[in-house]
């Protein structure tokens, strides 16, 4: 793996996070104590059909904040790994992971085979 194209990941991976933040600022916030977010609740008014449409968009932050944390934390630790020196690295095989994974998800821990042998999938 090249210092060029590990940099090029870690752009590509600075970009999203960037994204992600600020689509999670949108309907949430960080909490400096957990690095977690919370979602706000909305206030759209009190009657029968405000609260329950309320209830709807704060149950939809929640799934979108959990899947963004989520991917938040997989570009962290990326970024460890980048640090570390195993980024792109096989956490469970020790090989290298093709470039081509890496382009198309850049926070990949594991090589195909592993992750297919993880998921049941021979």
């Amino acid at each position: 793996m090249t210092p060029q194209f590990i940099e090029e990941m870690k752009q590509l991976m600075m970009a999203e996070k960037e994204k992600l933040e600020k689509e999670l600022s949108q309907f949430s916030h960080r909490n400096p104590q957990t690095t977690t977010s919370e979602v706000y609740f909305p206030n759209l008014g009190d009657e029968e059909g405000e609260n329950a449409l309320e209830v709807a968009r704060y149950s939809d932050n929640l799934s979108l904040e959990d899947a963004l944390d989520k991917s938040l934390r997989d570009i962290e630790g990326a970024f460890k790994r980048i640090k570390e020196g195993t980024y792109g690295m096989c956490m469970y095989c020790k090989q290298e992971i093709d470039e081509r994974r890496l382009r198309a998800r850049p926070t990949s821990s594991s090589c195909i085979q592993c992750k297919k042998t993880l998921t049941q999938e021979m």
